[in-house]
């Protein structure tokens, strides 16, 4: 068996578990020789980076750049964090993944932030994500044993503010995919993928009043920009065979109005695009399959994907065979709206679009979550629309906890009021 059959196969297997659509694996498994001009999906290495990996952000659409107020803004956008009201804070959450089909696939993270002063801030996470158990066999069915693949990132954040409503943020992550452990055959070494990444991100905040029928309602919005996953490439035999990771562009607004003193509501928007060169449309021979000349094929439409990191990354605005049509068609939309009772209770929902030719998921999500005095409880639900969903009949959930309000507690129990 040849080295790019091993790549090819653990390609697919980190797609499919992944939970991107059948047509991504039509997709490769075609070596782009099915592709018209019109389902053109985008495919990375890595996709689980892309997984948002917390109940608030995944009850509102999948929004997140510019929520407010967020101990997991290391995934969505790290400059966030000096405007959050708490000193700092941690956040677990759990995602069952692909649970209609199997029971032990899911995704972990756990993350936390602390201030170090008010206008900065620092934080860590850690991503996990497993894959449950996979049988190997070779090319003849026979079994080669068990493995339980995996993948995981660490990131480290520092956030600054650069005036007292603007800030600044990057982050560095170190991402490691072992999808088939020591799988060697045929002397081709398959190993675990290692890559390094980092991210650069903006974000405004800032609160007006709104007068409406003679009323005046205070309004607190904000913007975010954020440039995730700029990296390296990632090969799981050798060099030869490198694939992008999920670089990303994620541009987001958030608006909150606050009814009365007890009741707000707020709606936020992002957009984003996938920073990866575009399946160009080759030319085809007389046989079916792609021409080819000098042991490379011939591009009809579209741009060479095999290029270097920020030449793909810019490449990518203009690449597609489509031209600006296509290229607008890569760009999903996320949408959600969000309720609060007294701060102590929300409820959540949005709805999620990507292109019918470039991938199809659209979906409803729903959610509530609840806040005490140390620990809070996001929780969310997902319902497809028109194509399955690796998260359908799925209820993720996320735990927060306020240091600050532990400390207080802690305080308390040790130096409690005098009695009269």
């Amino acid at each position: 068996m040849s080295n790019l059959f091993s790549y090819t196969k653990l390609t697919l297997i980190g797609l499919f578990i992944g939970g991107f659509c059948n047509t991504m694996l039509a997709q490769i498994a075609g070596t782009n020789s099915q592709l018209d001009g019109r389902q053109n999906t985008i495919t990375t290495a890595v996709p689980f980076l892309m997984i948002t990996p917390e109940a608030r952000g995944g009850a509102m659409g999948d929004v997140g750049v510019a929520l407010p107020n967020d101990p997991f803004a290391l995934h969505w956008n790290v400059a966030k964090l000096p405007f959050n009201e708490r000193k700092g804070g941690v956040g677990l959450s759990y995602t069952p993944w692909l649970r209609s089909l199997v029971p032990d696939i899911s995704l972990a993270y756990m993350s936390g932030y602390g201030k170090i002063n008010e206008r900065s801030a620092i934080a860590g996470s850690l991503r996990f994500f497993s894959l449950g158990q996979i049988q190997f066999t070779d090319q003849f069915g026979q079994s080669m044993g068990n493995y339980n693949p995996s993948e995981l990132a660490v990131d480290l954040g520092y956030a600054s503010k650069l005036s007292e409503n603007f800030s600044l943020g990057i982050a560095f992550r170190y991402i490691r995919s072992d999808l088939a452990g020591a799988f060697n055959q045929s002397q081709a070494a398959v190993q675990a993928g290692n890559a390094f990444a980092g991210d650069v991100t903006a974000y405004y905040n800032n609160k007006t009043r709104i007068k409406y029928e003679g009323n005046k309602y205070n309004l607190n919005y904000g913007f975010g920009i954020a440039f995730n996953n700029i990296g390296s490439k990632i090969s799981y035999t050798s060099q030869q065979f490198q694939n992008f990771i999920p670089i990303n562009l994620r541009l987001g607004a958030y608006g909150q109005i606050e009814i009365d003193k007890y009741n707000t509501i707020a709606l936020a928007v992002d957009f984003n695009k996938l920073l990866v060169p575009t399946n160009p449309r080759y030319v085809k021979a007389s046989t079916g399959f792609d021409s080819i000349f000098n042991g490379r094929p011939i591009i009809a439409e579209g741009k060479d994907p095999d290029v270097p990191i920020i030449q793909g990354m810019i490449q990518s605005f203009y690449d597609a065979p489509g031209g600006f049509t296509e290229e607008m068609r890569e760009v999903n939309i996320s949408t959600g709206i969000e309720y609060w009772y007294d701060k102590q209770f929300a409820l959540r929902s949005g709805f999620f679009y990507e292109n019918p030719f470039k991938g199809n998921r659209k979906f409803l999500t729903f959610g509530a979550g609840f806040r005490f005095n140390v620990f809070g409880i996001d929780l969310s639900y997902l319902v497809p629309i028109e194509t399955r969903n690796p998260l359908e009949r799925t209820l993720r959930f996320s735990l927060l906890f306020d240091i600050d309000a532990f400390a207080s507690q802690n305080k308390e129990i040790e130096n409690p009021l005098p009695q009269n």
